[in-house]
């Protein structure tokens, strides 16, 4: 078998998996709360218009939380066909939130969808009203303890290697919950849901404006979705620069790739927009890495660091090392990692045989160098670097395209403001056609997040080379094409039943 091959796609099949996920999350997470904010309106002002217009937007959201719901439940699965190793060797911690996000968040989301979908004339207005307002809070939940899983995996903390069981055992829990990665990471990705839902809701507004159908409602819907977009594109670039900080200080080969930073230096600054230099080797130190770039001076350093003139470590300093910075060359790290990888076996041989002496200074030796652990499945200095350019290009994609949705719903709610929304044809076929673009962005938000911790399943711990399954490659292969052909037909399903429930309008749906 070719292990290799098989990593890969293994790989492959996770990430078709996950992003055809992600094309309905954001969604859930932003229309949930517009949903809720639409029906306090209506019960606050008892307007007949307004339910409607919840009831609308609700039956949209009710289709992609269904087929949302079935690509999450196969990813899950997918951890223990496809990530045995992975799940036996963390199980113990990463098992744990996904355990509470299905025991609280999703029976809590799930039972009160019901309500919220088929009580309106069941329970009180109130009681309508609430059970709205807890799905919101059930799917942000859920994403809560889902991104708290990830966060770990992104900077493991609160935990201790048993040698016994070769496994990852939880020693805190709240070290786990309050990881500030996993916190930054969770305020980042809910903010981007709503910056999502709102991109959706003025971008279908737009089309109805533009064919001049439903126009009362349509105007609503804008100044409502525009308001909320606004204030989450704010709150997302606060999230996006406290995320970028602790990318610094946790994973910085993952900084390294995004800015397409070789050589590390002081006063470091963001390129703004830039094109990769793809002859531009690791260890090369003539050819320069970007063919052009516009750059913001002195910035990068003031992201990652809070400080104007700290100093940023580049690809070939995380590689090679720093001396001057006590950056250890990553040959170092490997060499280190081999000798807790060998220490551990020699720990469990001495044991075998009882040899207790064997089994103390083996397990010594481990501890030492036990930080190094996962580089000794490692082969290559280099194979610490993620990706560069889907790294660097997602990331840059993803920072532009939030800077215009920002702007769009700026110029959005002051036409609206001032009642000539409906004039504004170009900025209405710019609304719609941005819907896509939101979901690009999203889509290379999670590229940045998770080719960036390449190649850690867990960083710094575990390789993903160590972490998959062992599954003949024709069965990945084949459970592949059969995923993404559901999948696809899922997709395609969603946007025809959207579609179709969008052209009714919102009388008629």
């Amino acid at each position: 078998m070719d292990n290799s091959l098989l990593v890969e796609l293994s790989r492959a099949q996770f990430a078709l998996t996950a992003l055809y996920h992600w094309l309905f999350v954001p969604l859930t997470l932003g229309l949930s709360f517009i949903i809720a904010i639409m029906e306090t309106i209506y019960v606050k002002t008892g307007n007949d218009e307004w339910k409607k217009i919840t009831k609308f937007w609700m039956t949209l959201f009710a289709i992609n939380f269904a087929i949302g719901l079935a690509t999450g439940i196969i990813m899950e699965f997918e951890f223990g066909t496809n990530w045995a190793n992975y799940s036996w060797i963390v199980g113990d911690i990463f098992g744990a939130p996904l355990a509470i996000e299905g025991l609280m968040a999703f029976f809590m989301e799930s039972t009160f969808f019901a309500i919220m979908f088929f009580g309106w004339n069941k329970v009180s207005k109130k009681m309508h009203l609430v059970s709205t307002w807890l799905v919101a809070v059930g799917s942000n939940l859920s994403a809560l303890w889902i991104l708290i899983a990830n966060g770990w995996m992104q900077s493991p903390i609160g935990m201790k290697f048993n040698v016994d069981s070769a496994r990852f055992e939880m020693e805190n829990f709240f070290d786990i919950v309050f990881n500030p990665v996993a916190v930054s990471k969770f305020l980042h990705t809910i903010s981007s849901g709503y910056v999502m839902g709102s991109l959706f809701v003025v971008g279908v507004s737009s089309w109805y404006l533009l064919k001049k159908r439903d126009v009362l409602f349509a105007k609503r819907s804008i100044i409502v979705a525009a308001s909320f977009g606004l204030l989450a594109s704010i709150f997302l670039i606060a999230t996006g620069d406290e995320s970028a900080y602790q990318v610094a200080q946790k994973q910085p080969t993952k900084l390294a790739a995004m800015e397409g930073l070789y050589d590390g230096e002081k006063r470091a600054g963001i390129i703004a927009i830039g094109q990769l230099n793809p002859d531009k080797k690791i260890g090369d130190s003539t050819t320069d890495p970007f063919i052009w770039k516009i750059e913001v001076p002195n910035a990068l350093s003031l992201l990652g660091y809070r400080q104007i003139d700290a100093f940023v470590p580049g690809i070939n300093d995380l590689v090679y090392g720093n001396e001057k910075l006590n950056i250890i060359p990553a040959k170092e790290k490997i060499e280190k990692g081999k000798i807790a990888v060998q220490a551990l076996r020699d720990y469990k041989d001495a044991k075998k045989v009882n040899n207790q002496e064997l089994a103390d200074a083996s397990l010594v030796t481990f501890r030492e160098h036990e930080k190094y652990f996962g580089y000794g499945y490692l082969k290559r200095p280099e194979q610490i670097i993620p990706p560069i350019a889907i790294t660097f290009y997602s990331f840059h994609i993803m920072v532009g395209l939030g800077s215009w949705f920002l702007f769009l719903f700026l110029i959005l709610l002051y036409f609206s403001m001032i009642g000539k929304i409906e004039g504004k044809t170009l900025v209405l076929r710019a609304a719609l056609f941005t819907i896509p673009l939101g979901y690009l962005a999203q889509e290379c938000g999670w590229i940045v997040a998770e080719v960036g911790r390449q190649p850690w399943a867990i960083q710094d711990m575990l390789p993903v080379g160590m972490a998959t399954s062992q599954l003949d490659t024709t069965a990945v292969i084949i459970t592949m094409s059969l995923f993404t052909i559901v999948f696809t037909a899922l997709l395609i399903a969603e946007i025809k039943i959207m579609l179709t429930q969008i052209k009714l309008g919102y009388k008629e749906h």
